[in-house]
Protein backbone atom coordinates (compact mmCIF):
# COMPACT_ATOMS: atom_id res chain seq x y z
CA UNK A 1 0.00 0.00 0.00
CA UNK A 2 1.34 3.34 -1.07
CA UNK A 3 1.72 6.35 1.24
CA UNK A 4 -0.92 8.51 -0.63
CA UNK A 5 -3.52 5.27 -0.33
CA UNK A 6 -2.48 4.88 3.84
CA UNK A 7 -3.43 8.68 4.26
CA UNK A 8 -7.21 7.79 2.38
CA UNK A 9 -7.84 5.15 4.67
CA UNK A 10 -9.07 6.15 8.27
CA UNK A 11 -8.27 4.75 11.25
CA UNK A 12 -11.21 2.28 12.84
CA UNK A 13 -12.03 3.91 16.14
CA UNK A 14 -14.24 1.75 19.09
CA UNK A 15 -16.99 4.14 18.21
CA UNK A 16 -16.89 3.38 14.48
CA UNK A 17 -17.13 -0.62 15.24
CA UNK A 18 -20.13 0.10 17.40
CA UNK A 19 -22.16 2.52 14.89
CA UNK A 20 -21.53 0.23 12.01
CA UNK A 21 -22.81 -3.26 13.99
CA UNK A 22 -25.45 -1.00 14.89
CA UNK A 23 -26.42 -0.15 11.60
CA UNK A 24 -25.97 -4.00 10.70
CA UNK A 25 -28.10 -5.59 13.22
CA UNK A 26 -31.07 -3.12 13.44
CA UNK A 27 -30.78 -3.61 9.63
CA UNK A 28 -31.38 -7.52 9.67
CA UNK A 29 -33.84 -7.57 12.82
CA UNK A 30 -35.95 -4.83 10.69
CA UNK A 31 -35.79 -7.12 7.70
CA UNK A 32 -36.70 -10.11 8.75
CA UNK A 33 -39.19 -8.62 11.36
CA UNK A 34 -40.83 -7.10 8.44
CA UNK A 35 -41.11 -10.41 6.67
CA UNK A 36 -42.53 -12.19 9.49
CA UNK A 37 -45.29 -9.11 9.79
CA UNK A 38 -46.02 -9.41 5.40
CA UNK A 39 -45.99 -13.44 6.10
CA UNK A 40 -48.67 -13.16 8.97
CA UNK A 41 -50.49 -10.91 6.46
CA UNK A 42 -50.82 -13.22 3.85
CA UNK A 43 -51.13 -15.91 5.99
CA UNK A 44 -54.56 -14.01 7.64
CA UNK A 45 -56.25 -12.78 5.02
CA UNK A 46 -55.11 -16.28 2.45
CA UNK A 47 -55.73 -18.90 5.31
CA UNK A 48 -54.82 -22.47 3.85
CA UNK A 49 -57.04 -25.46 5.83
CA UNK A 50 -54.88 -28.32 4.33
CA UNK A 51 -51.35 -26.38 5.71
CA UNK A 52 -50.42 -27.91 9.02
CA UNK A 53 -51.33 -26.44 11.76
CA UNK A 54 -55.03 -25.68 9.64
CA UNK A 55 -57.63 -23.79 11.95
CA UNK A 56 -55.54 -23.52 14.67
CA UNK A 57 -52.32 -22.08 13.07
CA UNK A 58 -54.44 -18.39 12.64
CA UNK A 59 -54.56 -18.05 16.08
CA UNK A 60 -50.77 -17.68 16.10
CA UNK A 61 -49.99 -15.42 13.33
CA UNK A 62 -51.39 -12.53 15.01
CA UNK A 63 -49.11 -13.16 18.47
CA UNK A 64 -45.76 -13.49 15.46
CA UNK A 65 -47.38 -9.31 14.49
CA UNK A 66 -47.25 -8.84 17.62
CA UNK A 67 -44.14 -9.57 18.33
CA UNK A 68 -42.80 -8.44 14.68
CA UNK A 69 -44.28 -5.26 15.28
CA UNK A 70 -42.92 -4.24 18.27
CA UNK A 71 -39.45 -5.24 16.32
CA UNK A 72 -40.36 -2.59 14.17
CA UNK A 73 -41.26 0.02 16.08
CA UNK A 74 -37.84 -0.14 18.04
CA UNK A 75 -35.26 -1.16 15.43
CA UNK A 76 -35.92 0.52 11.84
CA UNK A 77 -36.11 3.67 13.82
CA UNK A 78 -32.71 3.05 14.85
CA UNK A 79 -31.32 1.82 11.39
CA UNK A 80 -33.18 4.69 10.28
CA UNK A 81 -30.91 6.91 12.84
CA UNK A 82 -28.02 5.16 12.45
CA UNK A 83 -27.52 4.91 8.75
CA UNK A 84 -28.39 8.98 8.67
CA UNK A 85 -25.51 9.44 11.14
CA UNK A 86 -23.25 7.14 9.08
CA UNK A 87 -23.66 8.64 5.57
CA UNK A 88 -23.72 12.10 7.56
CA UNK A 89 -19.99 11.23 8.68
CA UNK A 90 -19.28 10.14 5.39
CA UNK A 91 -19.90 13.24 3.96
CA UNK A 92 -18.09 15.29 7.01
CA UNK A 93 -14.58 12.69 6.24
CA UNK A 94 -15.19 10.59 2.97
CA UNK A 95 -12.05 8.54 3.98
CA UNK A 96 -13.86 6.64 6.14
CA UNK A 97 -15.85 5.20 3.06
CA UNK A 98 -12.80 2.79 3.20
CA UNK A 99 -13.29 1.46 6.84
CA UNK A 100 -12.53 -2.25 6.77
CA UNK A 101 -15.19 -3.03 9.13
CA UNK A 102 -17.83 -1.09 6.62
CA UNK A 103 -16.38 -3.14 3.68
CA UNK A 104 -16.46 -6.32 5.76
CA UNK A 105 -20.25 -5.51 6.98
CA UNK A 106 -21.35 -4.16 3.53
CA UNK A 107 -19.92 -7.15 1.73
CA UNK A 108 -21.51 -9.80 4.16
CA UNK A 109 -24.63 -7.93 3.38
CA UNK A 110 -24.37 -8.18 -0.20
CA UNK A 111 -23.61 -11.93 0.63
CA UNK A 112 -26.68 -13.00 2.40
CA UNK A 113 -28.84 -10.94 0.34
CA UNK A 114 -27.97 -12.65 -2.66
CA UNK A 115 -27.94 -15.56 -1.17
CA UNK A 116 -31.59 -15.31 0.37
CA UNK A 117 -32.64 -13.51 -3.88
CA UNK A 118 -31.10 -17.20 -4.82
CA UNK A 119 -32.73 -19.22 -2.55
CA UNK A 120 -36.19 -17.38 -3.13
CA UNK A 121 -35.98 -18.28 -7.09
CA UNK A 122 -35.10 -21.60 -6.63
CA UNK A 123 -37.95 -22.10 -3.96
CA UNK A 124 -40.30 -20.74 -6.55
CA UNK A 125 -39.35 -22.84 -9.93
CA UNK A 126 -39.08 -25.41 -7.59
CA UNK A 127 -43.26 -24.98 -6.16
CA UNK A 128 -43.73 -24.43 -10.03
CA UNK A 129 -42.42 -27.64 -11.22
CA UNK A 130 -44.62 -28.87 -8.27
CA UNK A 131 -48.01 -27.54 -9.39
CA UNK A 132 -48.17 -24.94 -6.91
CA UNK A 133 -49.52 -21.95 -7.83
CA UNK A 134 -51.59 -20.49 -4.04
CA UNK A 135 -51.62 -17.08 -4.42
CA UNK A 136 -50.25 -16.79 -0.70
CA UNK A 137 -47.29 -18.55 -1.48
CA UNK A 138 -46.45 -16.00 -4.29
CA UNK A 139 -47.27 -13.15 -2.32
CA UNK A 140 -44.68 -14.43 0.27
CA UNK A 141 -42.25 -15.07 -2.69
CA UNK A 142 -42.73 -11.04 -3.93
CA UNK A 143 -41.85 -10.16 -0.19
CA UNK A 144 -38.64 -12.21 -0.17
CA UNK A 145 -37.66 -10.90 -3.17
CA UNK A 146 -38.70 -7.35 -2.92
CA UNK A 147 -37.08 -6.56 0.58
CA UNK A 148 -33.66 -8.18 -0.18
CA UNK A 149 -33.49 -6.91 -3.15
CA UNK A 150 -34.43 -3.82 -2.05
CA UNK A 151 -30.83 -4.20 0.47
CA UNK A 152 -28.91 -5.61 -2.59
CA UNK A 153 -29.67 -2.86 -4.55
CA UNK A 154 -28.89 -0.11 -2.19
CA UNK A 155 -25.82 -1.25 -0.49
CA UNK A 156 -24.21 -2.55 -3.73
CA UNK A 157 -24.55 1.07 -4.87
CA UNK A 158 -23.31 2.30 -1.35
CA UNK A 159 -20.30 0.02 -1.86
CA UNK A 160 -19.50 1.36 -5.29
CA UNK A 161 -20.21 5.12 -4.69
CA UNK A 162 -22.69 4.66 -7.35
CA UNK A 163 -25.80 6.47 -5.75
CA UNK A 164 -27.18 9.03 -7.35
CA UNK A 165 -28.97 11.38 -4.55
CA UNK A 166 -32.70 11.80 -6.05
CA UNK A 167 -33.38 8.18 -6.94
CA UNK A 168 -31.28 7.29 -3.41
CA UNK A 169 -33.54 9.59 -1.69
CA UNK A 170 -36.86 8.36 -3.00
CA UNK A 171 -35.64 4.35 -2.42
CA UNK A 172 -35.40 5.51 1.08
CA UNK A 173 -38.77 7.43 1.61
CA UNK A 174 -40.61 5.14 -0.31
CA UNK A 175 -39.49 1.85 1.58
CA UNK A 176 -39.80 4.21 5.45
CA UNK A 177 -43.64 5.02 4.00
CA UNK A 178 -44.30 1.47 2.99
CA UNK A 179 -42.77 0.47 6.41
CA UNK A 180 -44.56 2.78 8.49
CA UNK A 181 -47.96 2.35 6.53
CA UNK A 182 -47.76 -1.33 7.26
CA UNK A 183 -47.05 -0.62 10.79
CA UNK A 184 -50.16 1.30 11.32
CA UNK A 185 -51.95 -1.32 9.33
CA UNK A 186 -50.37 -4.18 11.67
CA UNK A 187 -51.46 -2.22 14.65
CA UNK A 188 -54.96 -1.79 13.30
CA UNK A 189 -55.21 -5.89 12.56
CA UNK A 190 -54.47 -6.52 16.33
CA UNK A 191 -56.29 -4.48 17.66
CA UNK A 192 -55.87 -2.48 20.63
CA UNK A 193 -53.72 -3.84 24.31
CA UNK A 194 -57.35 -3.10 25.88
CA UNK A 195 -59.20 -5.09 22.98
CA UNK A 196 -56.83 -7.87 23.59
CA UNK A 197 -57.06 -8.10 27.44
CA UNK A 198 -60.29 -8.74 26.98
CA UNK A 199 -59.99 -11.53 24.52
CA UNK A 200 -57.28 -13.19 26.32
CA UNK A 201 -60.09 -12.97 29.60
CA UNK A 202 -62.73 -14.33 27.18
CA UNK A 203 -60.48 -17.10 25.99
CA UNK A 204 -59.51 -17.68 29.51
CA UNK A 205 -63.45 -18.02 30.14
CA UNK A 206 -63.65 -20.82 27.38
CA UNK A 207 -60.71 -22.66 28.57
CA UNK A 208 -62.51 -22.65 32.30
CA UNK A 209 -65.53 -23.76 30.39
CA UNK A 210 -64.10 -26.70 28.87
CA UNK A 211 -62.56 -27.40 31.82
CA UNK A 212 -65.85 -27.49 33.79
CA UNK A 213 -67.52 -29.67 30.90
CA UNK A 214 -64.78 -32.11 30.79
CA UNK A 215 -65.14 -32.32 35.01
CA UNK A 216 -69.19 -32.81 34.35
CA UNK A 217 -68.88 -35.47 32.12
CA UNK A 218 -66.25 -37.61 34.16
CA UNK A 219 -68.81 -36.88 37.32
CA UNK A 220 -71.91 -38.66 34.72
CA UNK A 221 -69.66 -41.21 33.55
CA UNK A 222 -68.30 -42.29 37.55
CA UNK A 223 -71.73 -41.99 39.08
CA UNK A 224 -74.33 -42.04 36.99
CA UNK A 225 -76.56 -38.95 37.06
CA UNK A 226 -75.28 -35.15 36.03
CA UNK A 227 -74.06 -33.00 39.41
CA UNK A 228 -76.29 -30.53 41.29
CA UNK A 229 -74.60 -27.79 41.42
CA UNK A 230 -70.87 -26.89 40.69
CA UNK A 231 -69.82 -27.26 43.91
CA UNK A 232 -70.00 -31.13 43.98
CA UNK A 233 -67.52 -31.62 41.42
CA UNK A 234 -64.98 -30.07 43.82
CA UNK A 235 -62.52 -33.20 44.71
CA UNK A 236 -59.82 -32.13 47.17
CA UNK A 237 -58.02 -35.55 46.58
CA UNK A 238 -57.69 -35.28 42.64
CA UNK A 239 -57.04 -31.60 43.15
CA UNK A 240 -60.18 -30.24 41.17
CA UNK A 241 -61.74 -26.75 42.03
CA UNK A 242 -64.32 -24.85 39.94
CA UNK A 243 -62.68 -21.74 38.14
CA UNK A 244 -63.99 -18.21 38.11
CA UNK A 245 -64.68 -15.28 36.01
CA UNK A 246 -61.28 -14.10 35.37
CA UNK A 247 -62.07 -10.20 35.90
CA UNK A 248 -64.63 -10.81 38.36
CA UNK A 249 -64.36 -13.40 40.34
CA UNK A 250 -68.36 -14.51 39.78
CA UNK A 251 -68.78 -18.20 39.50
CA UNK A 252 -70.35 -19.70 36.44
CA UNK A 253 -73.70 -21.17 36.07
CA UNK A 254 -74.41 -24.39 35.66
CA UNK A 255 -77.99 -25.63 35.15
CA UNK A 256 -78.83 -29.82 34.77
CA UNK A 257 -81.98 -30.06 31.98
CA UNK A 258 -82.67 -33.94 31.63
CA UNK A 259 -80.58 -36.66 32.92
CA UNK A 260 -78.06 -36.53 30.00
CA UNK A 261 -77.95 -32.78 28.91
CA UNK A 262 -76.91 -29.40 30.68
CA UNK A 263 -76.47 -25.69 29.83
CA UNK A 264 -72.68 -23.86 31.10
CA UNK A 265 -72.94 -19.88 31.22
CA UNK A 266 -70.47 -16.97 31.47
CA UNK A 267 -70.87 -13.23 30.29
CA UNK A 268 -67.88 -12.66 27.46
CA UNK A 269 -67.08 -9.19 27.38
CA UNK A 270 -66.18 -9.56 23.00
CA UNK A 271 -68.05 -11.62 20.57
CA UNK A 272 -65.65 -14.66 19.16
CA UNK A 273 -64.13 -14.42 15.70
CA UNK A 274 -65.45 -16.27 12.96
CA UNK A 275 -63.10 -18.70 10.92
CA UNK A 276 -63.44 -16.44 7.91
CA UNK A 277 -60.93 -14.43 5.86
CA UNK A 278 -59.32 -12.06 8.07
CA UNK A 279 -60.33 -13.08 11.03
CA UNK A 280 -58.97 -14.71 14.30
CA UNK A 281 -60.05 -18.39 15.81
CA UNK A 282 -63.14 -18.46 17.85
CA UNK A 283 -61.34 -20.77 20.72
CA UNK A 284 -58.28 -20.92 22.17
CA UNK A 285 -55.23 -23.10 21.71
CA UNK A 286 -56.73 -26.23 24.29
CA UNK A 287 -58.83 -28.56 22.35
CA UNK A 288 -61.39 -30.67 24.39
CA UNK A 289 -64.50 -32.91 23.92
CA UNK A 290 -66.05 -30.58 21.51
CA UNK A 291 -64.24 -28.46 18.53
CA UNK A 292 -63.80 -25.06 18.67
CA UNK A 293 -66.84 -24.08 16.44
CA UNK A 294 -69.35 -25.30 19.25
CA UNK A 295 -67.80 -22.41 21.71
CA UNK A 296 -68.55 -19.44 19.19
CA UNK A 297 -70.30 -16.90 21.43
CA UNK A 298 -71.51 -13.01 21.29
CA UNK A 299 -70.54 -10.81 23.71
CA UNK A 300 -72.52 -10.50 27.17
CA UNK A 301 -74.10 -13.46 28.86
CA UNK A 302 -74.00 -16.81 26.94
CA UNK A 303 -75.05 -20.24 27.21
CA UNK A 304 -73.85 -23.21 25.70
CA UNK A 305 -76.14 -26.59 25.46
CA UNK A 306 -74.28 -30.16 25.72
CA UNK A 307 -75.82 -33.29 25.97
CA UNK A 308 -73.98 -36.40 26.41
CA UNK A 309 -73.59 -39.13 24.10
CA UNK A 310 -73.91 -42.69 26.12
CA UNK A 311 -72.47 -44.31 23.26
CA UNK A 312 -69.20 -41.99 23.27
CA UNK A 313 -68.73 -41.43 26.84
CA UNK A 314 -69.65 -45.09 28.41
CA UNK A 315 -70.86 -44.77 31.94
CA UNK A 316 -68.76 -46.37 34.16
CA UNK A 317 -71.33 -46.69 37.46
CA UNK A 318 -73.18 -49.76 37.58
Amino acid sequence: MTQVEQSSVAKVSPKDVFIHLLAIITLYTSAVSFLVLLFQVVNIFFPDPVSEGGYYALSSAYGSMRLSLASLVVMFPLYCVTTRFLNTSYKIEPEKRNLRIRKWLVYFTLFVAALVIAGDLVTLVYNLLQGEFAIRFFLKVIAVFAVAGSIFWYYFLDLKDQREERATKALVVGVIGFVVLCIVGGFFMVGSPKEERMRKADEMRIGNLQYIQNEVVNYWQNKGVLPQNLEALRDDLRGVSIPQDPETGNAYTFEAKGPESFALCATFSLPSFENTVGSKVAAPVRVSYFGAESWKHEGGNQCFTRIIDKEFFKPLAK
